[in-house]
């Protein structure tokens, strides 16, 4: 019996792997733990095989030569966790149903402030945020209502960028949207969309789309911005990133302005003026930026 004996998958060093992580931080401000060593080998040798690399260290001088930059990108992406969902941590959609939002009718009502929104959702992953707060925010403030609405979906990844400006899921992913909204801005496929389901033409309408990288607060969008999530994607940057972040974006926030975190993550031992208003809930005691 002939035939071609498999090759051995590379082993990756711990050099190998201090060389990714250092460049990983570098350019996107993710911290990989030594931990990630599996992850990052697992994730990596595809590329490998792709390219005819036989080492991780020789793709990472491959990465980092001057013309490879579209690589570097696709590497950085492959690494990027996109775990998310349909109105995830459901408190916080309470919070702007119950609160928010009749705050804001209130103010525009009386001439405190503009009925014109914006939204900034970070690191949006595949689009399940965004989609949640256009869909809350359209049912808050409809059509003819007189509000002007701008819900901004952006992301480090390309692949998910990709995947949130198509706007197009698997019908399994729709089981945590409440009904009536799922009904009202979703679109049921048929024939050969069978199983799938897609965003419709009013959820379209208010969104923007963009690649960012939250280590270059250069190159972010400009506020201000009425509510900024930046939910479940500062765990993994180091404690000076994480702190750059969270002081950019609160100066994109005027004083009516709410800013959004996971769960898991924290203001511990960021020095910066908020006021608490729930679980990972927080406004600005003087804001960054306000309105006209």
């Amino acid at each position: 019996m002939t035939g071609l004996l498999p090759t051995t998958p590379p082993v990756l060093t711990a050099r190998e792997l201090s060389l990714f992580q250092a460049l990983v931080e570098r350019e996107v401000g993710i911290h990989l733990s030594p931990a990630k060593d599996a992850l990052v080998a697992n994730r990596l040798a595809r590329r490998l095989r792709e390219l005819g690399l036989t080492s991780f260290g020789a793709y990472y001088s491959y990465v980092t030569e001057r013309g490879h930059e579209a690589e570097k990108v696709r590497m950085i992406d492959s690494l990027c966790t996109h775990e998310t969902s349909f109105f995830r941590e459901p408190q916080h959609f309470e919070l702007l149903r119950e609160r928010v939002f009749p705050e804001w009718m209130a103010q525009a009502n009386a001439g405190r402030r503009s009925k014109h929104l914006r939204v900034w959702s970070a690191a949006c992953s595949t689009g399940e945020e965004p989609y949640s707060i256009a869909m809350s925010l359209l049912d808050a403030f409809p059509p003819g209502s007189g509000w002007s609405l701008e819900v901004l979906a952006t992301d480090l990844s390309t692949w998910a960028l990709e995947r949130t400006q198509e706007g197009l899921w698997s019908l399994e992913r729709s089981a945590t949207i409440p009904q009536p909204l799922l009904r009202a801005f979703m679109l049921k496929g048929v024939r050969t969309q069978e199983g799938l389901m897609k965003a419709g033409p009013e959820l379209r309408s208010i969104m923007r789309f963009g690649r960012v990288n939250l280590n270059a607060p250069g190159e972010w969008p400009a506020g201000p911005f009425d509510l900024i999530f930046c939910r479940n994607v500062l765990i993994y940057f180091g404690a000076e990133a994480r702190g750059r972040v969270i002081r950019g974006m609160l100066q994109r926030l005027p004083p009516t302005g709410y800013f959004f975190l996971g769960h898991a993550e924290s203001l511990i031992g960021v020095d910066v003026d908020v006021r608490s208003v729930s679980a990972n809930v927080y406004t600005p005691r003087t804001g960054g930026m306000s309105r006209f």
